[in-house]
């Protein structure tokens, strides 16, 4: 068969896989999102075989449309977030994000050397622990109307600094790892790379946009805010890769800066039918990676049962702690909020593995801990949210 047509039966079975499981999760009063990652464990390589390994592989178009896809949420998500709202939340935010790292880091690295590894490789495969995948969560707070709860702008301003924590933790790690010296002053300079990218595009390009947003406005165009919007939004994700952030971080600032203009609810209306058709993607190849043979063996299925309890219950402790201010309530939301590792975990092991420190048992184990933490979070969260205050 013609590769274009391959790509176009894949494209067709994902998509339609997608409805077919989000349709069936409301069925079962669960987020859309815990179908869509269903439906990709169902059509992926390791059951039904509907999609090939190297038509997920990185670089492959399924991959390329799923990333574009979470780079658009975030961005949906950054338009319905205000930087004066997510400034009342800083200090929250900031708690939860610094602890959200140091306890997962910590008992990661435990329970790695317990299992044998010296404590250097420890250190390495207890940075798969550390960072949120925002994207699940994000879709979550979404699909229920959550995003203007203050739990909500905790997360995502958490989100932000957990995940430059998480690259400068894994900056260390992988020097300690090939046996060089830990540079501070190195560490340091990236470390104010980072905030400063932070820092300008969230305060100052959200005054600038303030500033200047109606000369984007033609009367004779009413698709150009939305052209301007996107091209903001692709060149700050791929921005933000350059300072060592994540793409989506990006995005999500882009959206911030998006939503001072005057027209951002049209923008919201104009963004559905590209989340629409693009984001199912992104949680359909979260399902399809997970490697359901690992399941087959009862001694890596105790393992994963470990390393995944391990994973969720660092998260809950690290970010609950760290939200105490907003009562226990709140601050069990913002844990549970902050539990998905998604591509982020993943991305970590599948270096681990190219640099030899993960074997392909422990790196399968990693892989489907951080794709079980994303299918966990999406209902607990939503039966949080759904929940009356007592």
């Amino acid at each position: 068969m013609h590769h274009g047509t391959d790509i176009l039966l894949a494209l067709f079975a994902v998509f339609v896989a997608a409805q077919a499981g989000a349709w069936l999760a409301r069925l079962l009063r669960l987020p859309g999102v815990v179908g869509e990652i269903a439906a990709g464990c169902a059509i992926g390589p390791s059951a039904l075989g509907w999609i090939a390994p190297d038509q997920i592989a990185a670089g492959m178009p399924l991959d390329v449309l799923a990333e574009i896809g979470v780079v658009l949420l975030l961005f949906s998500v950054g338009l319905e977030t205000r930087l004066d709202e997510l400034k009342k939340v800083g200090k929250s935010a900031f708690l939860v994000g610094v602890l959200g790292v140091i306890v997962p880091f910590a008992l990661g690295s435990l329970w790695a050397h317990g299992s044998g590894l010296e404590w250097a490789k420890s250190m390495f495969v207890a940075a798969a622990f550390v960072a949120t995948s925002a994207g699940i969560t994000a879709r979550v707070l979404q699909e229920l109307g959550a995003l203007s709860r203050i739990e909500s702008r905790v997360i995502l301003g958490a989100a932000v600094i957990d995940d430059i924590l998480a690259m400068l933790l894994l900056g260390v790690v992988t020097s300690l790892q090939s046996g060089g010296s830990v540079q501070l002053g190195s560490l340091l300079f990236v470390l104010a790379q980072a905030i400063g990218f932070v820092a300008v595009f969230a305060l100052v390009g959200t005054r600038v946009m303030r500033g200047t947003a109606r000369r984007f406005e033609p009367r004779e165009n009413a698709d150009a805010p939305l052209a301007i919007a996107l091209a903001i939004c692709l060149g700050l994700a791929w921005l933000s890769t350059q300072f060592g952030l994540a793409a989506i971080i990006g995005a999500f600032l882009a959206g911030m800066i998006a939503s001072e203009m005057p027209r951002h609810d049209t923008l919201e209306r104009q963004m559905r039918p590209l989340l629409a058709l693009l984001t199912p993607f992104f949680f359909v190849l979260t399902g399809a990676k997970i490697d359901l043979s690992v399941f087959a063996h009862p001694a890596a299925l105790g393992t994963l049962a470990l390393v995944t309890a391990i994973a969720i219950v660092s998260k809950l402790v690290g970010g609950g702690l760290g939200a105490l201010s907003l009562g226990t309530r709140g601050a069990l939301i913002v844990g549970v909020g902050m539990i998905p590792r998604g591509e982020v975990g993943i991305v970590i092991a599948s270096l681990g593995l190219a640099a030899g420190v993960f074997t392909s048992d422990l790196y399968a184990i990693i892989v489907a801990m951080s794709l079980l933490t994303s299918v966990v979070t999406p209902p607990v969260l939503a039966l949080l949210l759904r929940r009356p205050a007592a």
